[in-house]
């Protein structure tokens, strides 16, 4: 029998309450689901829908209610494009009105317990808190208080236009209203989450893609700063250049420049901010903007600068922090394709191509490998060193798990697919999973808990994990046969690649 599969039967030994729990929140009260050993609780407002004049709106306070909430049943997932069956969407309704949590916390529990915030993925365009994939139940037998958030996705999250900034009050923020929506629900968690058993004073973010961007991101805002006190950054790039709210940068629109094409498409060259409001959900979707050049905004209040300038200053939050890439991540993304992954390795001199296509080993494995190794891999190993030579406690890690029952034709593990295994929930991947594939999630779910619990992720029977900034970057890597500390793997080309990122920005 596995740990866990212990931890929940000596859980369920225990005297717990049959009745669903109930709790006193600032906003009223509201009932949630006994399931099992853990109180669920779903689709808590944490701010005010963002619906109609509060469309591109920053959040408002959260909204209040008389008598009992009924919070059984998840909120509506943000407006998105078709899921398209990624495992990351939970299920319909969708709505603007979308604001809305989820807390998952032991029914037995003594004394104040972590709390871990999950931000998910979806290239901030698609995904919700709400999948079952992101149930937080096995993470809090662990002991922790799991809480998985909803934010504005798309246009409507990541947006702006000059007759949007025409109307605004000076001081307003703008632009990053998924980043605020995600502020607001650390906000919430540090006034509410001791109702929940959580501890207020020990708040760990992490988050996957676009989620694990979304870490960096609050670890350089100032308005999130004191709001949660570790981080996890999942396959959350580095390296990446925002678009100023207003001003061209080189090679770089602006977002109300993009903002003034996307309503030209729409046939409102001259959009006022009522037409814009006005716009069905729906129609933001079409084009779909792209995360890496239209949904990376720096405006100027919420986030003044660009992820890296802010780790290379020493000026990102003073908190330990874990990151890591997967070993095949985008693999199926050429140097050739038409996307701005694509074009990332096209200002190369034909010297820095050649001495890669060596270091690759020829131009096959240059192919499968140049945009996964440019837009995660030097860049997480780049964050991790700066993070540690500031002084705060790093530690590097490489995902290379890949079941029997799905092998890639890569050979690795590819991007997103640790999910499962940090949650602990393997269930809902629907395919068999092996042995090995239970022994790696108890592992990861252990590490992250642990370090939730602590600030450092060693802890029980686990393998040690080297502290990253060392001499060769250690790190630890998940493998098919266990987790096994050891450097970097593929050094000499991120060598490479590091001296292409400089130059090049």
């Amino acid at each position: 029998m596995s740990i866990v599969a212990l931890i929940v039967t000596a859980l369920m030994l225990l005297p717990v309450s049959q009745t669903d729990p109930e709790v006193s929140l600032s906003q009223g009260q509201a009932r949630g689901r006994l399931e099992q050993d853990i109180q669920v609780w779903r689709g808590l407002p944490y701010a005010q829908p963002p619906v109609g004049e509060g469309r591109w709106k920053p959040p408002g306070p959260a909204p209040t209610w008389t008598g009992l909430r009924d919070a059984s049943t998840h909120g509506a997932i943000c407006v998105q494009p078709p899921a398209n069956g990624d495992p990351g969407v939970g299920p319909l309704p969708m709505s603007e009105d979308c604001l809305t949590l989820g807390v998952w916390s032991p029914a037995e529990r003594t004394g104040p317990l972590p709390v871990m915030v999950w931000i998910h993925g979806g290239g901030y365009n698609n995904g919700s808190g709400t999948a079952d994939l992101y149930d937080g139940a096995n993470l809090a037998r662990r002991g922790v208080v799991v809480v998985s958030i909803n934010y504005r996705l798309g246009r409507l999250g990541f947006f702006d236009h000059p007759a949007l900034a025409a109307e605004r009050t000076d001081g307003e923020l703008a632009g990053n209203y998924g980043v605020m929506d995600q502020i607001a629900a650390l906000q919430w968690v540090r006034d509410n989450i001791a109702a929940f058993g959580g501890d207020p004073t020990n708040v760990t973010l992490f988050g996957e893609s676009a989620g694990g961007v979304a870490v960096t991101q609050l670890m350089i805002a100032p308005a999130a700063r004191g709001l949660f006190h570790r981080a996890v950054v999942q396959s959350g790039l580095g390296r990446q250049r925002s678009a100023e709210l207003a001003m061209v940068r080189p090679g770089r629109p602006s977002a109300q420049a993009l903002g003034t094409s996307f309503a030209r498409s729409v046939d409102l060259p001259e959009a006022t901010a009522v037409q814009l409001r006005a716009l069905p959900p729906e129609r933001l979707l079409t084009p779909m903007p792209a995360f890496f050049t239209d949904n990376l905004i720096v405006d100027g209040g919420v986030l003044t600068e660009d992820v890296v300038q802010a780790f290379e200053a020493g000026r990102q939050a003073p908190v330990p922090l874990i990151l890591g890439t997967n070993s095949a991540e985008f693999w199926w993304i050429k140097p050739n394709d038409p996307s701005a992954y694509g074009r990332s390795d096209d200002g190369l001199t034909l010297a820095e191509h050649d001495a890669l296509i060596t270091a690759y080993g020829g131009v096959q494995a240059y192919e499968g490998g140049i945009v996964s190794d440019l837009i995660f891999n030097e860049p997480v190993r780049h964050l991790a060193r700066l993070h540690a030579r500031a002084g705060y406690p790093t530690w590097l890690y490489r995902f290379d798990v890949v079941p029997e029952s799905n092998p890639e034709p890569s050979g690795g593990a590819t991007h997103a697919s640790e999910r499962p295994y940090v949650f602990d929930n393997l269930h809902t991947v629907g395919r068999p999973m092996q042995d090995r594939d239970e022994r790696a999630a108890e592992a990861m779910a252990g590490y992250w808990t642990d370090f939730a619990r602590t600030g450092d992720p060693n802890g029980g029977n686990r393998p040690a994990w080297p502290t990253a900034g060392g001499q060769g970057d250690p790190l630890l890597e998940f493998t098919n046969d266990g987790p096994v500390a050891k450097p970097m793997p593929f050094a000499e080309r991120l060598d490479l690649i590091e001296v292409f990122q400089v130059r090049s920005r």
